[in-house]
């Protein structure tokens, strides 16, 4: 579907001649789009590898924006989502923005309006693919330590220092202090503060006994 780091817009609409209209807006200004007319035939598609948003249409056929916009969260599909509508009112509005929509347009809107809110989307979902790249790299550095060193890492960020780790694990100072070195070289920490960082992003408890 689309080439790996790419960003991509995806635009749903009934309407051919407006999702051709924003294709060819968005081709003109050097970004790449994909149009369905219903929301079942984006479902169908691959799941975009790139930064991407979604121009979506409130009036569908099936089901509407708002409810899909829904069932993609539900889902755990993490998208920005722009709303483009000939019929919108204050309170569609209020509850597409809530659910974390970007913009919510009424047509006719402007070109210059639509690309404001299409890069906001892509900066995004870029930054929250970003994030989760770093999260997932954490994790997989935490997995490398073991058991023991798992413990020490959550007396370390608590505030602990070697000689009450040792008294609380029982072991000598020594084997600590090799320990908590091994712990950051592990996580690739520079400093208490950045290890602390660290397991704030992971979730890890200030200790696992």
């Amino acid at each position: 579907m689309t080439s790996a780091g790419a960003p991509t817009v995806f635009i749903i609409d009934d309407d051919a001649s407006v999702r051709a209209s924003i294709g060819d807006l968005l081709e003109s200004c050097g970004l790449r789009s994909e149009s369905f007319g219903a929301a079942e035939e984006f479902l169908r598609g691959e799941l975009p590898n790139g930064p991407s948003c979604l121009v979506l249409d409130v009036r569908l056929p099936g089901v509407n924006g708002l409810d899909f916009q829904k069932r993609l969260a539900d889902a755990g599909f993490q998208i920005p989502i722009i709303f483009i509508t000939g019929h919108g009112d204050i309170p569609m509005t209020v509850k597409a923005m809530k659910s974390g929509a970007v913009e919510f347009l009424t047509k006719p809107f402007r070109d210059r309006d639509l690309l404001d809110a299409i890069r906001q989307a892509l900066e995004r979902d870029k930054a929250t693919r970003q994030g989760r790249a770093e999260i997932a790299e954490l994790r997989k550095r935490y997995e490398t330590l073991t058991g023991r060193e798992r413990e020490v890492m959550g007396l370390v960020v608590s505030g602990m220092l070697n000689k009450q780790i040792a008294g609380e694990l029982g072991n000598s100072e020594v084997t600590v202090k090799i320990q908590r070195g091994r712990v950051m070289k592990k996580m690739k920490a520079g400093s208490l503060a950045e290890l602390v960082k660290m397991a704030g992003h992971l979730g890890v408890p200030s200790s696992e006994k």
